[in-house]
């Protein structure tokens, strides 16, 4: 069956835009037969607006005249906003139309931010950013399911290059954040400028949007609360953590990093965020044929190795360039661990992929956001090299937990 015809639009298998005009069809319909580039536009679009809060941590911290420990402490709405929406996160996205969760979801996450930038007590900037927090957690599992339907109904593999395309946003939004701070844009003029375009943008695209059909069709559980994993899911914790402490720690304090440690002018401190982005996005793009060809086990070595070598880099870094080149190594071997992480999740039989998805996320993207409260604490009292060297542990527990890729253990 062609994805066309899943859709229940008639067009051949070759369109592209170009085509969809000449046809006489209206552009902004466009991904309605294009469903896999309208995933990779929702995950670009995602982190697009998630990242913009990212680049413009170091002058939030400085304009609210508050030291490392304290910015951690006043990131920790984020977290607490996903964890807490994560407990019925599968059954919003059970209920909700996909499109709707998309155009509202990066509203609310980029407005909270703005809010956010004009905050100056800890207490209220954490408390606005609860909002963004519970945005993340329904955007997180609606889109990665989202891909695993299509996935699923093409038998083609697309999860990690959805995931190169939050790369790139992260990568755009680290660029353009590091500009603003260059010429001196406040940060709340900054989150308001791209709160408008990113909003319009996502409303114009995926108005008309219709999305897939699950996977399969499961027994929902009645459990109304904390969606506990089973123990494959576990080892698929385990498995991620180091990737998502080693992807947070770049994206939370790379920029900070930068500065404290080199004392870089904004853009180079942007550009490490940018290049950890970047050098991520590459890696998803291409790294689903190496997973056809290889495996998902021999492939996650590989990037368990690559990120080994890149905190090493960072943390024993003499000068900038080493520190550079460090933060692009994690963002290359961070890349496809969460992502071939969250395919044996949905692949798994114990439950419902909405459950195995959610149950996966409550616990490891909590790391991710996790990861300015603790390595805030511990750069403020030992410095953030040492932040940097808490990955370590992880790394290890992750070469070890690799067999369970393997859905049918």
């Amino acid at each position: 069956m062609q994805l066309a015809g899943w859709y229940g639009y008639h067009c051949p298998p070759s369109s592209n835009a170009a085509q969809i005009v000449k046809q006489g069809i209206p552009l902004r319909d466009y991904f309605r037969t294009q469903p896999k580039k309208a995933v990779f536009a929702s995950f670009f679009l995602y982190a697009f607006s998630l990242g913009t809060l990212f680049p413009r941590l170091g002058d939030i911290q400085t304009s609210m005249g508050i030291d490392k420990a304290t910015l951690g402490f006043a990131l920790i709405g984020l977290p607490f906003g996903v964890q807490l929406t994560l407990l019925f996160a599968d059954r919003i996205v059970r209920k909700i139309n996909f499109r709707f969760i998309l155009i509202i979801g990066i509203a609310l996450l980029s407005i909270s931010q703005c809010f956010a930038a004009l905050s100056q007590s800890t207490y209220t900037f954490a408390g606005i950013l609860i909002l963004g927090g519970a945005a993340i957690a329904v955007i997180e599992v609606a889109v990665n399911l989202e891909a695993d339907r299509i996935e699923a109904h093409s038998g083609h593999r697309i999860m990690n290059r959805s995931h190169a395309y939050w790369s790139f946003g992260f990568f755009g939004a680290g660029i353009t954040g590091a500009g603003f701070s260059q010429i001196a844009i406040s940060p709340f003029l900054n989150f308001v400028i791209i709160t408008v375009f990113v909003s319009l943008i996502t409303f114009l695209l995926f108005k008309s949007y219709e999305p897939a059909k699950p996977r399969r069709e499961g027994v929902v559980s009645q459990n109304k609360g904390f969606v506990w994993p089973s123990w494959g899911i576990l080892m698929l914790v385990f498995f991620s953590l180091s990737a998502m402490l080693v992807e947070g720690a770049s994206i939370d304090w790379s920029v900070i990093f930068m500065r404290d440690i080199f004392n870089t002018v904004p853009i180079v401190g942007g550009l490490s965020l940018a290049l950890a982005a970047i050098a991520q996005g590459i890696v998803r793009y291409f790294a689903d044929q190496f997973v056809d060809r290889y495996g998902p086990e021999k492939v996650s070595l590989y990037s368990l190795t690559a990120m080994v070598v890149g905190v090493a880099c960072v943390v024993f870094a003499p000068e900038p360039v080493t520190a550079l080149l460090g933060f692009l190594l994690m963002g290359g071997g961070s890349a496809v661990i969460f992502p071939l992480a969250m395919s044996a999740a949905a692949q798994r039989s114990e439950k419902t992929p909405e459950e195995n998805v959610a149950s996966l996320a409550q616990f490891v993207f909590v790391i991710f956001l996790l990861a300015p409260p603790i390595l805030g604490f511990i750069g403020e009292h030992l410095g953030l090299r040492w932040s940097f060297a808490l990955c370590f542990p992880l790394l290890i527990i992750s070469y070890f937990t690799v067999s369970s890729l393997n859905s049918k253990n």
